[in-house]
């Protein structure tokens, strides 16, 4: 009994083999970051523990009681004038000691010439891409938690349709007394239900995530380090246009020679986050992959770094953050979150005190 969960994960994470890696998924949008919290990290997260909702949204077994409540939207001018927003709301039931969250998140890609082959105009469109996630968590012993969340996508792009249903599966583990934090998440997995056109199911983003957080004693500042595509080794992307030593298969191309402490650093994300005092927040990310895959020759700016800048006052939280892709195109995002039983009474568990940066990791 005491084994299942861990049996789950292990089960599931073996069917990374159906999944891919590059131009052969689909449902790409599930991968964006849904808070500026997640943004500053760098993009992701799974041992990062706080009262954030949004880290709860990426990873389920963060979910917590301290959550119970919580209202969260999310607005980002993402690159190429693509615009996406993510709404979530969190509730604690304590007769079955459970968490729950939902969250949708809807983006948008602004109008777009509808033309026929010949370059005719035909009129305008205007693309979209959505989920609806439900998230559960429990806990487990003392210092462990796990939880699952389901998502059902849908897509559209003029007369072409996609339906699917995704799920994530994640433990974390927690040592108060050490300030250590540890997560494991199997992310992605699930299948379409209707496809764009007639043909093979493409795969929906799998991921295999681990990562580790530790809270300093004498400083407050948290550290974390999230490895990604655990599964697969070599991620490298290669040109053929460009670059020697590759091969074609299945439709990836692949980097046999050379690299491979660069590749190994890709699978890496690296984040800071340091309390200024009760109130403010500031966090920074860095994601070596986008950096290396993104960045222009000799003119690598600040791609793959992320900043964050958070407000935590008494009922409210305040945050920005700015990612960069490349050394002049980054995003910006903006979020707010609120306890509304903090402010309404509305759910009863819990108290009425507000949101304190040093409870932030004494859950």
């Amino acid at each position: 009994m005491k084994h299942r969960y861990f049996l789950i994960l292990l089960l599931l994470s073996s069917y990374a083999r159906a999944q891919v890696l590059g131009g052969r998924q689909t449902f790409a949008f599930l991968d964006l970051p849904p808070s500026p919290q997640i943004t500053a990290l760098g993009g992701m997260t799974v041992s990062q523990q706080g009262k954030d909702l949004s880290l709860g949204l990426m990873n389920p077994a963060l979910l917590r009681p301290s959550m119970h409540t919580q209202l969260q939207v999310g607005y980002s001018g993402y690159v190429g004038g693509v615009k996406y927003s993510n709404f979530a709301f969190a509730y604690h039931v304590p007769s079955i000691a459970t968490t729950f969250a939902t969250s949708i998140q809807y983006t948008g890609y602004g109008e777009m010439t509808h033309t026929d082959a010949a370059g005719n105009i035909l009129g305008s469109f205007r693309p979209v891409d959505f989920y609806w996630q439900v998230s559960a968590s429990r806990q487990y012993l003392e210092k462990w938690q796990y939880g699952i969340s389901i998502k059902y996508i849908r897509s559209r792009y003029l007369d072409f349709r996609a339906t699917g249903i995704g799920t994530d599966v994640g433990i974390a583990f927690r040592d108060t007394a050490s300030g250590w934090q540890a997560g494991l998440l199997a992310k992605n997995m699930g299948t379409q239900f209707t496809r764009y056109t007639a043909g093979e199911r493409e795969g929906l983003p799998f991921d295999l995530q681990a990562g580790v957080s530790k809270r300093l004693k004498h400083v407050p500042l948290q550290l974390s380090a999230t490895l990604h595509h655990i599964y697969q080794f070599d991620i490298r992307y290669a040109d053929p246009a460009s670059e020697e030593n590759i091969v074609i298969e299945n439709g990836d191309t692949i980097r046999r020679n050379g690299g491979t402490m660069d590749n190994v650093f890709r699978h890496f994300v690296l984040a800071a986050q340091f309390e200024i005092g009760r109130y403010v927040e500031v966090t920074a990310g860095y994601n070596h992959l986008r950096r290396r895959e993104l960045a222009l020759d000799n003119a690598g700016g600040l791609s793959g770094f992320s900043f964050g800048l958070g407000v935590i006052v008494q009922k409210i939280q305040l945050r920005y953050a700015r990612s960069w892709y490349q050394r002049a195109i980054a995003f910006n995002h903006v979020g707010l979150s609120i306890p509304l039983n903090q402010w309404t009474g509305f759910g009863k568990f819990g108290d009425r005190i507000g949101w304190k940066p040093d409870e932030a990791y004494t859950l």
